[in-house]
């Protein structure tokens, strides 16, 4: 079995090859497909297969994609664009007969509310259009996101959003690396969509406690309006646009987006998912 991983330079590529092989496969037997290769030389240098493969070139992606068995597609980076980078790898599988293709989506990409969810929607709709054999893995938070509101409370003391008394149910990014993993290499998972989290959905007051804790300083959660918060990041150095895609974000987490946990994750990892001060602790 050959498995190319899209984006293996990236934080979760990276940690997914890592992921495949603490659990056995051979590191020839992975393809790391990177837009700049030269990261990648380190996963060169241990056997991992590596091969340029970037979304907007599909002479790349079809490329990559000769001799693979199964497919993970980390969703792009690049917001806005990501329905037709991911549609160009979508095509590419198609037409190389993969036996595996594996997504990483947004939690209920396909009725959220979320702002980010749209193109996930249409990429999942793109790979049932196109027949593939798919697992879907909707993603939620990764505890990573935190570490500019840490690194700021460290300073401040504050951590500001609008998000009310919304809760977040995230992981570390490890955990849903760990995820992909296993169901890139078990049997059985095919068809399935999967809403992956945290085993605990926490609200910003505990995060800010959280925070405390792994700081050493009081840490407060201040609680502002939405038009407080877009006021606040335009003032901190942020254009209209990025500050308003924060604040409808934080709508989302608001209306409760991110809250639930059903402990899918953890049961397909084989263990309880990384607590919040652990993975705000490796952050600081």
């Amino acid at each position: 079995m050959t498995v190319l991983i899209t984006g293996a330079t990236g934080h979760l590529g990276r940690l997914v090859v890592e992921s495949l092989l603490t659990r056995g496969v051979a590191a020839s037997d992975i393809v790391a497909g990177a837009r700049d290769t030269a990261k990648a030389a380190d996963l060169a240098a241990r056997g991992v297969t590596v091969a340029p493969l970037d979304y907007t070139q599909p002479e790349t992606i079809a490329a990559a994609l000769q001799g693979v068995d199964s497919v993970l597609l980390i969703s792009s980076s690049e917001v806005g664009q990501r329905a037709p980078q991911h549609q160009a790898v979508i095509d590419a599988a198609a037409a190389a007969g993969v036996a595996k293709f594996v997504y990483t989506s947004a939690p209920k990409a396909t009725t959220s509310d979320l702002v980010l969810a749209p193109e996930h929607k249409a990429t999942e709709e793109a790979i049932a259009a196109a027949g593939l054999p798919a697992v879907i893995l909707r993603n939620n938070w990764y505890t990573e996101n935190y570490a500019a509101d840490v690194a700021r409370a460290r300073e401040t003391g504050v951590i500001a959003a609008s998000v009310g008394e919304g809760r977040v149910a995230s992981a570390n990014r490890a955990d849903y690396a760990d995820a992909a993993a296993v169901v890139l290499i078990e049997d059985g998972h095919i068809g399935q969509v999967y809403e992956l989290a945290g085993d605990v959905a926490w609200t910003y007051a505990e995060l800010a406690a959280a925070a405390a804790e792994v700081l050493g300083r009081d840490v407060t959660y201040q609680n502002l309006t939405p038009e407080e918060h877009a006021a606040a990041l335009e003032a901190a150095g942020l254009d209209a646009g990025t500050a308003g895609f924060v604040v409808a974000l934080d709508a989302g987490i608001r209306g409760g987006a991110l809250a639930d946990t059903d402990g899918t994750l953890s049961r397909l990892i084989g263990r309880p998912t990384t607590p919040l001060v652990e993975g705000l602790r490796a952050l600081v």
